[in-house]
């Protein structure tokens, strides 16, 4: 999970800013690139081509953000109270038995999966609300509903001055600080030689890349300390960022970001070009004309010694833009130029050379995502849209992480340049492509994969249980139904909720259709269950949910003035922190209902499954409907979810838990199944299968891992993922089972195929093997044995089984029931 500690650092110096303007200033403030039909300005001839700078050390060391807590308001997610079981009464059986909807999982198919969940307004019972904690600054143009937790959210919060990754490179607004006081927007790129490491001996205990080291910085003579930041067209993959020199005024030059984009471009609109450098620059050579000759080209090579390339499109010009090199920290391009600079980092020599002159001149601008399942098999296309100087003959070059390398189909595999790489900050080598999009196939999708727990190494699921197991799933089930529900759903927190509601549907389920009790005890449970839920569909809950209208989102009403109107409440969900960490238990929940009580979906004119469905809008939206953003928390290009929301913050955005992310896309895809959505089913399908090879790639470390760095892998899991660093720590303290099994919960039938067994026995010989698991204290323990039963599910069911067992090992969202149950389904009881 994303903790709000995490994020103090920045609080200090929040500020605030909204910007106001009228309808007519705002539809004129984008720069239009129009060429005339006669040159306007007409550039001399270049004379000399090679400029050399005085030599300067290289600033390359930067700074580094190595903490991730500093206040107590960080949670443990593994609520450990101990539940009194004994002398709690017993359950009264209903006289009827239950008639599940759906007795197998379906394969479900779509031909076009990215649709929306529902339309219209959130249900009624949702108040609106306006006076959101946290003001956006500067975001214009913009009607359709913010990405929270997308990449370019510290544009628009707080400072505006921290970093936004696109991948390989990063850019960041100086706002007149750091070493160049700048005004424009630097470029960065980072190398594993620079990486700031602990002392100690492999694996260590974190890396990060510094910041503040910038090798360009795109400026203008008329920026200045008045210069305002403002973004528009802001989608699941892209956004503009534009900088004028004072609020309200046109933008002197605008960026448009995309995430993989291959070149950093800077789209001018009448400003004199300053091209600055916190690495120094050492030479500037004009090279000459690239295209069709309206593209003009230099090489530059800093201090570093690193290769840079820049790339001039004038528009409404002709002849030879003058750049001259006047220090070894600045490079002043002609005044009132309008067309577009492209720079890009060039570690291949003429191969990588050859490839950017191919595609000097275009640029990304944004980007499309299509997709279709056929059962067990699926595909998305990421199509990207383009702009600049002759977009019909040019091809984009885009970057492709490893997990795209891995899945592309045979044509985009054909366009990819093995000979130019670039590292990236925290998914290995990115690679470039020459292509308008992307496709990429997942042929092995978990579409078989339904609520029973599924044996990875069988592909099936066990839905009936042996005699001797399902007598101790009833046994279990029997006390653990009679515990007060209400007492454990009814938090002040929708995650702690959230778990609990999730643990007794599962005690339910595997009651009633893996132990096929027949009692009335999974009867008379599900009522009390279907009763706890009701509290939070009518939202009556302690913090009830508000549809907020500022970033358009279902969030928990905690952190709405009183004493707390920082976002720290509940891991920060009203600031859109954990939002599919939380709704997801809901979700999943939901679904194990309405699977066994299909009345349940339809009662009250359908209140139930609108409510459900609006968490699913908030957090997994198949598309933009309005009210709610496509994907808030799932990262398409990235292949995983984002935790963290709308607080700025210096290490980018972060992600805890891959495993509550997984169940996040369980419970939708299950949900999707029992409505009868196939387009939510199988989306959830293709999701769980990229997010699988995402997480084997950067959280998840066999040790044939060779993305990371060689000197962290060992410690088998990422901990905190960040876009600029990862720390093998948790938010809540450095015990080892805090930072492995963080990565555990909760274990469901999708842990199977998330977390395949060479890893599972891997790091359970690392950490836990000859008896050292019998040293972990309270519900860590419990979640630590269940996931044992992924490679050992004998010895997993016999401790849950044990006579002596203490529940004191149960964490909040945990129940023996279940486990048991989940050991026995993947083999432990004969």
């Amino acid at each position: 999970m994303v903790h709000f500690s995490a994020w103090l650092w920045s609080l200090s110096h929040l500020a605030v800013l909204s910007l106001c303007l009228p309808t007519d200033e705002l539809e004129r403030r984008a720069i239009a690139l129009k060429i005339p039909a006669q040159p306007t300005t007409t550039y001399g001839v270049m004379d000399v081509t090679s400029q050399t700078a005085s030599t300067t050390i290289p600033a390359t060391t930067g700074t580094v953000i190595t903490s991730v807590t500093s206040a107590s308001t960080s949670g443990n997610p593994v609520n450990t109270t101990v539940v009194q079981t004994s002398g709690i009464g017993s359950i009264t059986t209903a006289s009827t038995t239950l008639n599940p909807s759906v007795t197998a999982p379906s394969a479900a198919t779509g031909s076009n999966i990215f649709v929306t969940v529902a339309s219209g307004p959130p249900p009624s019972q949702i108040s609106s609300r306006s006076n959101h904690p946290v003001t956006p600054s500067g975001i214009v143009n913009q009607t359709s509903p913010v990405g929270t937790n997308k990449f370019y959210a510290n544009f628009f919060l707080g400072t505006q001055a921290s970093g936004t990754w696109t991948h390989p490179y990063s850019v960041t607004w100086q706002k007149g600080g750091g070493v160049s006081g700048s005004w424009g927007l630097g470029i960065s790129h980072i190398e594993r030689s620079q990486l700031a490491w602990p002392s100690g001996t492999p694996p260590l205990e974190y890396f990060v890349n510094p910041i503040g080291i910038e090798a360009l910085i795109f400026s203008a003579a008329e920026l200045g300390s008045t210069t305002s930041l403002t973004t528009d067209s802001l989608t699941a993959f892209s956004g503009n960022v534009n900088l004028a020199a004072s609020q309200g005024e046109d933008p002197l030059i605008s960026f448009p970001l995309v995430q993989g984009m291959g070149f950093v471009t800077a789209i001018y609109g009448g400003a004199t070009p300053w091209l600055q450098s916190t690495v120094f620059f050492s030479t500037l050579t004009y090279v000459g004309t690239v295209a069709d000759g309206n593209i003009y080209k230099w090489r530059v090579v800093l201090n570093d010694q690193s290769n840079w390339l820049i790339y001039a499109t004038p528009s409404g010009a002709s002849g030879v833009p003058t750049f001259n090199l006047q220090n070894t920290s600045v490079i002043t391009g002609p005044s009132g130029f309008t067309g577009t600079i492209q720079v890009a980092k060039n570690p291949a020599s003429t191969a990588g050379e050859a490839a950017y002159d191919a595609a000097a001149g275009v640029y990304a601008t944004g980007a499309s995502l299509t997709g279709q399942v056929d059962g067990t098999s699926g595909s998305y296309t990421l199509a990207y849209d383009k702009s600049g100087h002759s977009t019909g003959n040019t091809t984009l070059l885009m970057w492709a992480l490893p997990h795209h390398i891995d899945s592309f189909d045979s044509a985009t595999s054909a366009s990819v340049i093995s000979a130019l790489q670039l590292v990236t900050t925290t998914k290995g080598m990115a690679t470039a492509v020459s292509a308008d999009h992307f496709t990429l196939v997942e042929s092995n999708l978990p579409s078989m994969i339904g609520f029973a727990p599924w044996n990875a190494s069988t592909a099936q699921s066990l839905r009936t249980l042996s005699s001797s197991a399902a007598q101790a799933v009833v046994s279990a089930g029997v006390v653990e139904l009679a515990e007060d529900i209400n007492s454990q759903t009814d938090l002040n927190s929708m995650y702690y909720s959230g778990k609990a509601l999730a643990k007794f549907a599962q005690i339910v389920y595997a009651v009633n259709t893996l132990a096929g009790d027949t009692s009335g005890t999974a009867t008379s449970g599900l009522e009390n269950l279907e009763s706890a839920y009701n509290l939070f569909v009518n939202n009556t809950q302690q913090f009830p949910l508000a549809y907020d209208t500022v970033w358009k989102g279902a969030v928990s009403t905690a952190s709405y003035g009183g004493s707390d109107n920082t976002c720290g409440a509940d891991f920060g969900n009203t600031c859109y922190n954990d939002h599919h960490f939380h709704y997801g238990y809901f979700v999943y929940a939901a679904a194990l209902i309405a699977y066994l009580d299909p009345s349940w979906l339809t009662v009250n004119n359908g209140a139930n499954k609108d409510w459900v469905n609006m968490l699913v809008r908030d957090y997994a939206n198949g598309a933009d409907d309005g009210y709610f953003p496509f994907s808030r928390n799932f990262d398409w290009y990235h292949g995983h979810s984002w935790a963290h929301g709308i607080l700025e913050t210096g290490d980018g955005k972060d992600e805890e838990s891959s495993s509550e992310d997984s169940l996040s896309l369980y419970g939708m895809k299950m949900w999707g199944q029992v409505i009868g959505d196939p387009n939510m089913e199988a989306r959830g399908n293709l999701q769980l299968a990229v997010q699988a090879r995402s997480l084997s790639n950067y959280f998840l470390y066999q040790e044939t891992n060779t993305v990371e760095p060689a000197n962290f892998t060992g410690n088998r899991v990422s901990g905190i993922l960040f876009e600029n660093k990862i720390d093998h720590t948790t938010y809540f303290g450095n015990a080892p089972e805090y930072i492995e099994a963080i990565h555990m919960i909760p274990l469901v039938p999708s842990s199977a195929y998330t977390r395949n067994a060479t890893f599972v026995s891997e790091e359970w010989n690392q950490y836990f093997s000859d008896g050292r698991v019998d040293s972990t204290d309270g519900g860590w323990r419990g979640i630590l044995y269940a996931n044992l039963a992924l490679i050992d599910p004998t010895t997993s069911f016999n401790w849950f089984n044990s006579p002596s067992f203490n529940a004191s090992y149960l964490d909040g969202g945990a129940s023996r029931t279940w486990y048991l149950a989940w050991a026995a389904g993947l083999g432990g009881s004969a």
